[in-house]
């Protein structure tokens, strides 16, 4: 618990006892105090904390809530909290203000917690899976991708940051229609390397990598396989290409700085009995019927729009089918507490089918979560850009790789909430300014290693500040610094709790503002050693708090720039 979460939970305490007081005094009638909440005022010059205790008080006392107000605050003891005063404003909200030994605290709490401050205990351990990016293998990943991989692995770290036991998967849909098609179009490829007057079916896949694909696997088998059966024919080319495009898959990944504990095989689940044992689980407990020769679900039954096919007329599974074995994998057979997938919101319809089919399994569907992301459009010279300069070809995430910085792109794609619809600015991206938001943090913690490095180079060195240096730290710029530094694991709780990465993106946006703030307001280097070391100590405490985010977001934190 942090020093902050602290003061609020021992406000919470004086706050319940003043109420206690002040009934058996007589200020106030007996009564049970309902739940208030305890907050940071949107304008801190209303006070450090606010209460509502005494508005939602009003009914249980029957008093107007400024009156209960009055007699709560008549009442309170503030003595160990860190506040030293109140007010009460408009119609009863009680404010409360730190006292100045709080700011010292939050920066004695950075440094001795150093890389672990921000952490919090909200998952307790719970164990999650984190199922994102999983693009077709059958071709190149693409932009959408780039912003499922970024928001993904950063959500990943940030539910790890708040406690969670986190597994990152990637599920490689290596069966069904797209393989099929994955193999027919390598097949015409290959044919057309030795016959001529054989086309290319329009829906097949057309690029370039699947040619390219097509003349390595002749280069190695010749012309082998021209006069066999399709189906052998097929499966040799698959198995041969397959293999290419996930490595690929993996090794563009981990450019991206993105590596999967597991990478889960859709075949996985046809091979050994998974699919067809929830179609007959379905069956057996009464929530299936057949319908013109194929298997239906009674989905409508357990909160869907509609039923839908679980097996069609010609025996085959419906591409749900996997799905839902995969969830139930999830969380029955490796009983994760959470399954979180990250999806592009053309799933919406998607998603409560398959809460449906896991609650008709008797899997309490609320474990399964869905985070759905808006679509990102590349912008450049200040119009949408679709082509790579490279290439002029549509840019995957391999060519935006190429054309911008990782940790850019890193950072801009957990720039908003995932519902929300992202552009993306090219330009931007690779601009060194402080226009740039990812240049601007960075500098930030590049600065603050210059003023250490600046200072050791005239013999001084930072110390243990003591409670009397930190009480210089007075000005409004200092202020606010270590406010905003002080709601760290808050903000952490809080962006984990909405699995909302940006939360913290701008957070830490937001803290290297303040630095920059405070920065061009008071100089850390000044006569009075006593502040000046209190102030060393401040920008100890906001590096260690930019850094703290970057490297668990996988952005580097540059010591120069």
């Amino acid at each position: 618990m942090s020093t902050a979460q602290e003061t609020v939970q021992k406000l919470n305490e004086a706050i319940k006892k003043a109420f206690a007081s002040a009934i058996e005094k007589g200020l106030l009638p007996a009564g049970e105090v309902p739940a208030f909440n305890i907050e940071t005022p949107a304008d801190r010059s209303h006070g450090d904390l606010a209460t509502n205790a005494a508005m939602v008080s009003a009914r249980t006392f029957r008093a107007a809530p400024r009156k209960i107000a009055e007699a709560v605050t008549s009442e309170i003891d503030l003595e160990g909290t860190d506040l030293d005063r109140f007010e009460i404003a408009g119609p009863g909200f009680i404010n409360f203000f730190y006292a100045p030994e709080f700011y010292g605290k939050v920066l004695d709490e950075i440094k001795a917690k150093g890389k672990d401050y921000g952490r919090s205990d909200l998952g307790k351990g719970k164990r999650v899976l984190v199922e994102f990016v999983s693009a077709n293998p059958t071709g190149p990943m693409h932009i959408g991708n780039a912003r499922g991989g970024a928001l993904g692995d950063q959500l990943s770290s940030l539910l790890d940051e708040a406690g969670y036991e986190v597994e990152r998967e990637f599920y490689v849909n290596d069966a069904g229609n797209q393989i099929e098609k994955f193999g027919l179009s390598l097949e015409v490829r290959y044919l057309q390397l030795y016959k001529d007057g054989i086309e290319m079916p329009e829906d097949a896949y057309q690029g370039q990598d699947i040619t390219d694909h097509a003349k390595a696997f002749a280069e190695i088998n010749g012309d082998k396989y021209v006069d066999c059966s399709s189906e052998e024919r097929r499966k040799a080319l698959v198995a041969y290409a397959l293999p290419l495009n996930i490595e690929g898959l993996e090794r563009d990944l981990l450019k991206y700085r993105i590596k999967y504990d597991n990478w889960f095989r859709e075949s996985t689940l046809h091979n050994n009995g998974a699919v067809k044992k929830v179609v007959e689980m379905l069956t057996e407990k009464g929530h299936t019927y057949e319908k013109d020769g194929a298997v239906w679900f009674k989905a409508e039954q357990f909160g869907a729009d509609k039923d839908f096919v679980l097996i069609r007329s010609n025996g085959l599974p419906t591409y749900v089918v996997p799905d839902i074995a995969y969830h139930y994998d999830k969380l029955v057979t490796r009983n994760f507490d959470k399954a979180i997938d990250i999806l592009g919101a053309d799933h919406h319809g998607y998603v409560p089918r398959l809460k449906a089919a896991l609650t008709a399994l008797g899997v309490d569907s609320d474990r399964l979560d869905v985070v759905l992301m808006q679509m990102v459009r590349l912008i450049k010279d200040g119009e949408q850009y679709k082509l790579s300069k490279r290439s002029g070809k549509a840019i995957t995430l391999v060519t935006l790789l190429d054309e911008i910085p990782i940790d850019a792109a890193r950072f801009f794609f957990n720039l908003r909430e995932a519902n929300t619809h992202l552009d993306f600015d090219l330009d931007l991206a690779v601009e060194q300014s402080s226009q740039n938001p990812v240049y601007y943090v960075q500098y930030a913690h590049a600065r603050i290693c210059n003023i250490i490095k600046k200072l050791a180079e005239e013999n001084i060195q930072p110390r243990d500040c003591t409670p009397e240096d930190h009480a210089k730290l007075t000005a409004p710029e200092e202020i606010e610094l270590i406010n905003k530094l002080a709601s760290l694991e808050d903000e952490v709780t809080a962006a984990a709790k909405d699995y909302d990465p940006s939360k913290i993106t701008r957070f830490v946006y937001d803290t290297a503002a303040l630095f920059h703030k405070f920065y061009n307001a008071c100089k850390v280097k000044c006569d009075d050693e006593s502040l000046m070391q209190a102030r060393l100590d401040l920008c100890i405490a906001a590096r260690t708090v930019i850094a703290n985010i970057l490297t668990m977001f996988k952005i580097n934190a540059p010591e120069s720039m």
